[in-house]
Parts: C-alpha cells; structure tokens; sequence
C-alpha cells in the first residue's frame, strides 16, 4: 500500500508558492485575517508537534469545534498532518444530536472555541472517553484541566517530533457526520485514500489549476482548496443558515478578491442570484460554480446564470457525505433541455458518473442485502435504488453495524457498493436522474410515487417556490399529498384559485394526476447544513393534523 497523507500536498505548495495566499477570512474592515501557504505549513507544524506532545497522536479521535478562520485551518492541517481522526460536527444540528453523535464516536481529545467547551461540561458530551482539553482562545479554563494555543504553540516549538506522519491510504483520516435529514446523522469513516480521491476528481472533473481563488461557504469543502493549491476566501456568514446570508457580503468577498469558484447550496445561490438580478449586479471573474446539497431548481440556476459571464457553468455534483461526487452536470445541459424534462415528471438530471465511479441502479428493497448476487439489477429508464463504487466511496459509519449492514454491498472480488438510499434511473444516453430519497417515496395500493418526480411538475408553475410530496392517512387509506411553499412575492395569492391552477397542471401527467390533496405551507422545514433539504417528515406531520 502506497504511503499518502491528505496533508501532504500542502507542504509541496508551500514550497512551490511560498507567498502565495492560501486562507483569508473575510471581516467588517478590508484587512482580512490571512495565511500564505508558508505561513499556513510552519503555523500546522508547529501545532502538529504540540498536538503530539500534549497527547494527540496518530489515530486519536480528535473532535474540533472551531469557528472557521484562521486556527480552524491550521489546526485541521495539523492533525491530518500527524495522522490524527479529525471528528467534525455541524454546531447546527442541535444539542440533542450533537451528545449522541460524540457519544457514538468516542473522542479522545477535544479542541474547541470556550462556548465549546462550556457546552461540552455542562452537557457532559463523551465525559468517559474525552481526556486532552484544548481552548482555541486564551482563556481561564485553561490550566490543569485544558491548554491553550498559546501553550501548544510553545510544546511545538521546542518539540523534536516529525510534523508529518506517514500514513496509508485506508488509513482513517476523519469522522463526518452526515447531515441527520432522515434521522440523527451518522459519522462516516474517511480515510486519506478517500480524501486524496475526492481531490483529484474535483480537480480534474472541473479543471480547476493552482493559483485560482475559491469563496467556499461550506467550511468542509474549504479544506480542499489548498490541496489544490487555490487560495480559500472565508465569507463573513453564519454557516448554519446559508440561506439567510448577506449577499453583498457574498459580492464583497468574490469581487475583492476575484474569486474564480464558488461553492454554495442552493439556497445560497437563491439568495445570492435573485438580489444581483434585483440590482442588476455581475460577477465577472467566477469561471465556475458549484452547487450540491439538494436538487438545483432550473429556475435558480436560470437566475444565478443571469450574474456569469458568458460560457460559465454552474455544476451541480451529486453525491453524499459516504460519496462525493458520483455525477455532474452543467447548467448548460439543465436550461437548454433537462429542465423542461424535470417539468414533465422525469426527475431531475444529474449527469453521468464521473471517471473512476461505477454506479449501477438495483431494485428497490428496505432490507440488507449482502451481496450482488442477492440483488435484482434494473434495465435503463426503470425507477430503482442507485448504488456507487470507487474511491472516494466510503466504506463504513462509525459504531454503527446495523447502518453498514443496510447501507453496503459486497461484490465478487473483495470491495463493495454504498447504497446511496436514493432513487433514479439511467436514460438511453447513459445519464443518471434523481427521483428522491427512497425513504420518502409515497407508496399506495394503486402506485408508488417518487417525490422528486412529481414535485418538478407541479415547481414549474410560477408562483411556487418549491413543493413537497407527503403522504397523508385520509378515511383509513393512504394517499400523496403536495405541500407547497409560494414565492416571497406570492404569499398573498389566493388559495384557492392556486390550488386548481395546481390540479390542472398535475392532471396532464399520469403520475400526478391522482394527487388531489394540495395545502399551502408558509416556510418548509429545512436541514441545517444547506438549508435546501426539506423535511419531509415534519411536513408530513403537520399535513396529516390538517385532515383531523
């Protein structure tokens, strides 16, 4: 086995471009905070060789909750760079979520802002594993029970330990935890062979090259900037609630520093797309956009794409926290010809699998199945469950056996297929559609109903903003329902002649047209992570206590 370690590329960068920037954080005054990669390479030594002495060495489940700047890259550089388990949970998934996530993941060590901390006593989080403190700012609790940076910087600095630790490629580098959108989120193993895949198929799939500047607004996906030898900008924003942000501050960010990719979900571009065409607004120096999350609505695109200049796309990967990216389409394709197919009940288009993917789509099943020859391969253009193979595809959760069991097949030579726990088909040109999560398919005695596919027919019509396919217990029998939420600048339509308006539409295509339960809902529940992945249970809850 090959030694590699994700850390590795940002040495040779530094080396190579000393005095380029890699990290800058934007802020309310036009000095933002910032590394060179020179600077971001000597701060993570010498906090790797902290890390090491304070007791965090290679194979310690670390987790890190640090306000993403300045320490948040170093600190992640560091301990990638001593072989260390980088834990990383989303604040945003709540409190409840948050103890049982690192209860299931057994930390050893803890790094953390003071509110972190303070939390971490108080909700007594992993009390019996956690055992190396770390406050990020200086602070009073630091002492006998915690260290600070300062301290760490110290133990570095007079340390003789190596900064950088070889490591195999399946070799565990990270514990993400999964969004939580159908359940309280899992902790999916990344290893470094993972992680160095998802490089260099970003890299190649979107031709991305050394020394291009980066706005991620995805803190996770910011790390992969100087693996790539782009300069990471940190916009001012509360990365739980990427939907609300401030699109001058977004503006600011990519027109001070020429940003040639973005990173955002949807409901960021949303946001960000309807204010520049509102003030007739440009980003002239994007060379590409990227999007993922959730399904990109045609209209938003269409928006977005009013601010780029001609030729530059936005990209729409498709993927997983267990897999990214597996598909990818441009924006081109999407206005041009899928998008009116998506209004037509076909789905929504996400692409043919990027080199090195192998996806296969099987029938759909709720149950284990344990290997390829237990399961039923479909033919093109029939609805099933899509499964993905290669690697950058995880190959396991974190003390959780049951999830691995319903989640991975094993083939015939010794790997294994992730089921994605999604439902699409392959057309006659080899691309790959989304029809919705299998757990939220609506199944009837006349039918099963795919979410995605009957919602785009019913989002084509003007004045909705995105819609929700539930299903409803009416008179002892099971049907679909359509939660629908209107455009900020139709909350005032009338609902009644909305809701025929809906039904006429629907009534034009075979899968829609036995929806007859439609309700008005005033703003859809959504995941912390991306704001764009609806949550359907709760709507389905609050649509079954209408029929009462």
């Amino acid at each position: 086995m090959n030694s590699i370690n994700i850390a590795s590329y940002l040495p040779v960068m530094a080396k190579a471009q000393p005095d380029t920037l890699a990290v800058a954080i934007q802020n309310s005054s036009s000095d933002y905070p910032r590394y060179t990669y020179g600077e971001l390479d000597q701060a993570s030594d010498l906090l790797a060789r902290g890390l090491q002495e304070a007791g965090i060495v290679k194979g310690t489940r670390t987790v890190l909750m640090v306000t993403p700047g300045l320490e948040f890259f170093a600190l992640v550089f560091a301990l990638f760079k001593i072989g260390a388990v980088l834990v990383a949970v989303d604040p945003g998934m709540g409190v409840k979520n948050l103890g049982k996530c690192l209860q299931e993941a057994e930390p050893e060590a803890f790094i953390g802002i003071r509110k972190a901390h303070v939390a971490r006593i108080l909700k007594q989080w992993a009390k019996s594993t956690i055992r190396i403190n770390v406050v990020v700012e200086a602070s009073k609790l630091a002492g006998l029970f915690m260290i600070d940076m300062g301290r760490l910087y110290e133990l570095g600095a007079h340390s003789n330990k190596a900064a950088m630790n070889n490591v195999e490629a399946d070799d565990k580098a990270a514990i993400l935890f999964t969004s939580g959108s159908t359940g309280v989120p899992k902790g999916v193993n990344y290893t470094h062979g993972n992680f160095t895949a998802q490089v260099k198929a970003l890299q190649s799939l979107y031709d991305i090259q050394a020394g291009e500047i980066d706005l991620a607004t995805f803190p996770l996906f910011a790390l992969f900037a100087p693996a790539m030898g782009m300069t990471s900008i940190i916009p001012d924003m509360d990365f739980t609630r990427p939907g609300s942000v401030d699109p001058v501050k977004i503006y600011n960010a990519i027109n001070d520093f020429k940003a040639t990719t973005m990173f955002g979900s949807p409901a960021l571009l949303n946001r960000v797309g309807r204010w520049g065409a509102e003030n007739g607004k440009r980003l002239p120096t994007l060379r590409r956009v990227l999007s993922a999350g959730a399904p990109v609505s045609p209209a938003i695109i269409q928006r977005f794409d009013q601010l780029l200049e001609d030729g530059v796309e936005i990209f729409t990967p498709y993927g997983a926290t267990e897999s990214l990216p597996v598909t990818s389409i441009g924006s081109r394709e999407v206005l041009l010809e899928t998008g009116k197919l998506s209004g037509e009940g076909r789905g929504v288009c996400i692409g043919k699998p990027v080199e090195g993917i192998e996806v296969k789509i099987i029938e759909i099943s709720d149950q284990a199945i344990a290997g390829c020859k237990d399961a039923q391969f479909v033919e093109r253009n029939q609805i099933g469950e899509i499964i993905v193979q290669g690697p950058q595809v995880t190959a396991s959760y974190y003390n959780r056996a049951s999830s691995n069991e319903l989640a991975k097949i094993s083939d015939d030579e010794g790997g294994f297929y992730h089921r994605m726990g999604d439902l699409g088909y392959f057309d006659v040109r080899g691309r790959l559609w989304f029809c919705g999560r299998k757990s939220e398919r609506v199944v009837t005695e006349a039918r099963t109903y795919y979410t995605v596919c009957c919602e785009g027919v019913f989002n084509k019509h003007s004045r909705v903003y995105r819609s929700a396919l539930v299903s409803i217990s009416k008179a002892g029998e099971t049907r679909p329902a359509l939660c629908v939420e209107l455009e900020s600048d139709s909350k005032h339509t009338n609902h009644r002649v909305l809701i025929q308006e809906l039904l006429d539409i629907g009534s034009a295509i075979d899968h829609t047209s036995t929806i007859k339960d439609f309700m008005i809902h005033p703003a859809f529940p959504v995941d912390i992570r991306h704001n764009a992945k609806i949550g359907r249970a709760e709507l389905a809850e609050w649509a079954q206590q209408l029929q009462v």
